[in-house]
């Protein structure tokens, strides 16, 4: 229990986390210096200085009044009346030395009276007796050592001027490794930002292994698309030749045989969606709501029971306007597909984006949820495969997009229609 809560108020970033493994031993080993500094100073010393000049003050009080001794020894003696002694011994609550002070003289002297050290300058003792009191006053500098703060503010200084220097020369080390984060979420993001490994060797290791997993991905990406714009290509011609002979024979004859070739065509155009992915064009500032508000009126033109509820927030963020519609619309084909309506919501806050397809169909159940986001994935006794027929790609296309956008995409059930509720989330 003790470490989450610790946890909770610890900073989460690598800056602030390596600061506090710079600070904390330099700051434990200044206490630890002044602690022991103090003990030494405050303490041993003041106390041979108290004694040293113990031996001068009870020569002092051993000889009568008006002696030339208390003179030679610089300590004034004189009568006071008692009206000016202090009520209690008095010295400031940050004097330190001041209370080790007071503690030997009363060791020394036990017929002393009061000990007032309200002067910094100058020790008084008063003595009472049966003649009256006896005030005593010499330099303070003769019971504690001068400029104790001194070696103090010392440490400090130096203390802060080291810890300096190593944060500047920690940050430089830092930054290639910041700079290689920056890297790769931009790469997982969809974008490629120049990058060259730097700083220490691991660092540098590191930083050449992410820019040849990189170089690897976008080749095995490139291949894909090449493979299957290859393939597709060569499946046009024998479809279109199939289309020309069919337009031949007699309608009711071609029909079936033209529904098949339609179908061969879409599921064409749905692996040539998904081998494109979301991976193209840079993103560019977009108004999401104004998009997904022409995505709704487009679709709404096919006579598709869609409407947009609800649109909250302004302004723009970077984006690939062709692929997030194309996920928009691939959520709005699902909604549709398998239930009667579709209802479709964009929220924008200054952390995150949302758009929210909701339908009143069958939903996906949470244990198949993961599944259907696959590729090729087909859920027949989650979506009623007779309203519709599919590849299984709407989903995981949906994904891809949002991924590469630095976002997801989350399943659950709508609340208000009751079928399933997907969600595009990427933060901003």
């Amino acid at each position: 229990m003790s470490k989450r809560i610790l946890k909770r108020y610890l900073p989460r970033g690598l800056y602030g986390r390596t600061t506090i493994i710079l600070l904390l031993p330099v700051i434990t080993l200044l206490l630890v210096v002044s602690l022991v500094f103090a003990q030494r100073l405050f303490d041993d010393v003041t106390q041979q200085m108290v004694k040293t000049v113990a031996r001068e003050l009870r020569l002092v009080l051993d000889e009568p009044e008006g002696s030339p001794v208390a003179d030679a020894l610089e300590i004034e003696r004189r009568r006071v009346p008692e009206a000016d002694m202090p009520a209690t011994d008095s010295y400031d609550w940050f004097d330190i030395s001041g209370v080790v002070v007071v503690r030997e003289l009363r060791g020394y002297f036990p017929e002393l009276t009061r000990v007032s050290l309200s002067d910094s300058q100058v020790v008084m003792l008063y003595f009472q007796d049966e003649a009256g009191v006896t005030e005593l006053i010499f330099d303070r500098r003769r019971v504690s050592a001068r400029r104790p703060y001194q070696v103090l503010v010392n440490l400090a200084f130096y203390g802060i001027l080291m810890t300096a220097v190593s944060y500047f020369y920690m940050r430089k080390q830092l930054r290639p490794i910041s700079r290689l984060a920056e890297a790769a979420e931009a790469f997982g993001r969809g974008r490629h930002v120049p990058y060259r490994a730097s700083g220490a060797l691991e660092v540098r290791a590191a930083g050449n292994a992410f820019v040849d997993m990189r170089a690897r991905l976008e080749r095995q990406i490139e291949q894909r698309t090449l493979m299957l714009s290859g393939v597709s290509h060569d499946l046009r011609t024998p479809l279109t030749r199939l289309r020309l002979s069919l337009a031949m024979l007699d309608e009711d004859e071609a029909a079936p045989m033209l529904r098949d070739v339609v179908e061969m065509e879409r599921l064409l155009e749905g692996f040539l969606a998904f081998a494109r992915g979301a991976h193209g064009a840079e993103p560019e500032p977009v108004d999401p709501i104004a998009l997904v508000r022409q995505v709704v009126e487009d679709a709404q033109r096919t006579q598709s029971p869609v409407s947009l509820i609800e649109a909250h927030g302004a302004g723009q963020i970077a984006l690939r306007a062709e692929n997030i519609r194309r996920a928009v619309e691939n959520l709005i084909g699902n909604a549709v597909r398998y239930g009667t309506r579709a209802d479709v919501s964009v929220t924008m806050t200054d952390k995150s984006l949302r758009i929210r397809v909701e339908d009143d169909g069958p939903g996906i159940s949470p244990e198949n949820r993961e599944e259907a986001v696959k590729p090729f994935a087909r859920l027949d006794p989650a979506r009623n495969q007779n309203r519709g027929t599919g590849v299984g790609l709407g989903l995981s296309i949906v994904l891809d997009v949002a991924r590469a956008h630095g976002g997801t995409l989350r399943l659950g059930e709508s609340e208000r229609l009751g079928g399933l509720c997907a969600d595009i989330v990427i933060a901003r």
